[in-house]
């Protein structure tokens, strides 16, 4: 009876209460909104939240956006690779071999746009309360938080003005749904990157003094070398700032912060390779591990360590922020496992599908005699049957009759050929991805050099990076833009992204001449990607101008 008793009161008791306003008051126990930026705490995670947002470019999977198509969408259609797959098998990368497809409503496009403008949002509210008065923060924190904040800016509103041109110049919060953007002149998006970069070159601290909260290094956050080596490229692109562009790439290059690599290191250092390749293998990309030519890596995590478990990737110094994997091994692999006479296995790089591969051009005019950036350690040409019951086991395939020359038995950069150890999937990978190297300093500093018309100082800039590769040395008449650009492919193929720098360079069109393959319907029009044609709906209360030709 006196439970019963009991059990009435409560009901009761509830009853009561749930006539009360104060029953329906919300109590919210966490929140991530610009109001808690309050202390360092909040302000470090805001960066890494900011980081992760940047990862999806390399690390986007799912629908609309397959994360196969949107890695294709940067090099096929160039003079650096071109499409393997069926073409109703990968729509997303259609229009970019295929130009006469591509149309306003091209999802690489809207995917792009976005991208950028939710990090610009997340820079503008971490920057905008990093200066409120009231708060408690050392000086040079505040500088470090707010250099982190412009350098991402800076890289999505560079991607912005190179792919776009001109567009909406947005540098405070979003509060509230916004209808009337108009696109800002180039002149003034150019001057907000330069600002931003500026500032984050002081702000940011050299690599070495990147620390986190507890003082253990954290060299995937940014540094003030990845500040000048963007504004290096910003200036290039702007034009007229060569001398500028030069004095950015000296300042990394004088540093003393990093070095090309020259000789074997790391964890294969005592198998058969070459100082080149060393750097691509996992376990050796990191400045951690010995790698003093990175200036920027973004540091893939082993998912079985971190929380997010399998068939995820975390940041390696942020764990918990998770991304997709990232699929540049099987869009640059081979399918040799589908030739008779071959199995798969982790020592040819697993299960690759070579959705894109490397053009004739860059197979057999490219390189010269002995050019370490064209070893087998570096490119690999010969393939051999590893199936101990085939009658052929252990002899080189050799094309001909019965041997599938379009996806099986292809040439393949090695640079993402390095087979996934964990079992997540058949063709996922954990790779760090190196972002900038001081290779590519060398070279831009090449194009500034150039631009200056000092062609005897880009010889021999350009010539530090071919006695590093074996590659025989060129004089001053060798020097021209083409030349620079060829360069670039022999150093920085399948790490740049290709589209972007001859979109930059404006010579996207010319440099398919004669080395770009399957592609057709490119013109001019195709040096700017189109406005997104949601957004332009979107903006109901002005006009968002769309790019000639779309």
């Amino acid at each position: 009876m006196k439970k019963h008793i009991i059990r009435i009161a409560a009901v009761l008791l509830v009853a009561l209460s749930a006539c009360k306003k104060s029953f329906l008051d919300e109590k919210v126990y966490s929140i991530f909104t610009p109001a808690v930026l309050v202390d360092s705490l909040a302000f470090d995670a805001a960066v890494v939240g900011v980081q992760s947002q940047y990862a999806l470019w390399h690390t986007i999977v799912g629908d609309p956006y397959d994360s196969e198509g949107w890695l294709c969408v940067w090099q096929m259609g160039t003079d650096v690779a071109y499409n393997k797959e069926i073409a109703d098998l990968d729509p997303f990368a259609i229009p970019y071999t295929n130009y006469e497809n591509l149309t306003s409503t091209d999802p690489a496009a809207l995917f792009a746009w976005k991208w950028a403008y939710n990090i610009i949002n997340n820079c503008n509210v971490i920057i905008a309360n990093i200066g409120d008065p009231k708060l408690v923060m050392g000086q040079q924190n505040k500088d470090n938080i707010k250099g982190e904040a412009c350098f991402y800016r800076a890289v999505a509103y560079n991607t912005l003005a190179t792919v776009f041109g001109k567009v909406p110049l947005i540098t405070a919060p979003s509060i509230g749904p916004k209808t009337d953007f108009v696109r800002a002149p180039l002149a003034d998006v150019n001057k907000l990157i330069v600002a931003d970069l500026t500032f984050a070159k002081t702000g940011l601290p050299p690599i070495e003094g990147v620390k986190s909260n507890s003082g253990g290094k954290m060299y995937a956050r940014a540094n003030r070398s990845m500040a000048s080596q963007l504004l290096a490229e910003v200036y290039l692109r702007m034009g007229g700032n060569d001398a500028l562009a030069e004095a950015e790439c000296d300042a990394v290059i004088n540093s003393g912060d990093f070095s090309l690599t020259t000789a074997r290191y790391g964890i294969r250092a005592t198998q058969p390779g070459d100082a080149f390749s060393d750097m691509f293998i996992y376990g050796n990309e990191r400045r951690s591990q010995g790698n003093r030519e990175a200036i920027w890596v973004y540091e893939m995590e082993d998912p079985t360590t971190v929380v997010g478990g399998v068939g995820v990737v975390s940041s390696a110094n942020f764990p918990g922020f998770i991304f997709g994997d990232p699929q540049q091994l099987r869009v640059w692999g081979s399918r040799y496992y589908r030739q008779a006479g071959m199995l798969l296995c982790d020592s040819l790089g697993g299960r690759g599908i070579s959705r894109m591969a490397l053009t004739d051009w860059v197979l057999h005019d490219l390189y010269g005699n002995n050019d370490m950036r064209n070893s087998q350690y570096n490119i690999r040409r010969v393939w051999y049957y590893n199936n101990p019951s085939f009658p052929l086991y252990g002899q080189a395939v050799v094309p001909g009759p019965g041997i599938d020359t379009n996806r099986a038995i292809v040439p393949i950069t090695m640079k993402w050929a390095q087979y996934n150890h964990l079992a997540r999937g058949p063709s996922y990978m954990i790779k760090d991805i190196i972002l900038m190297r001081l290779g590519e300093t060398y070279l831009l500093k090449a194009e500034a050099q150039l631009k200056q018309s000092n062609l005897a100082g880009a010889a021999t800039t350009l010539n530090i990076l071919r006695a590093r590769a074996n590659a025989a040395p060129i004089t001053a008449t060798d020097v021209t833009m083409d030349f620079i650009l060829d360069e670039r492919v022999r150093e920085l193929v399948a790490e740049e992204n290709r589209r972007m720098t001859l979109m930059r360079t404006g010579t996207l069109l010319s440099r398919v001449v004669g080395r770009g393959q399957k592609i057709t319907g490119l013109t001019a029009n195709q040096l700017l990607l189109p406005i997104p044609e949601l957004e332009i709906q979107l903006n109901k209360d002005a006009v968002l101008d769309q790019n000639p030709g779309y």
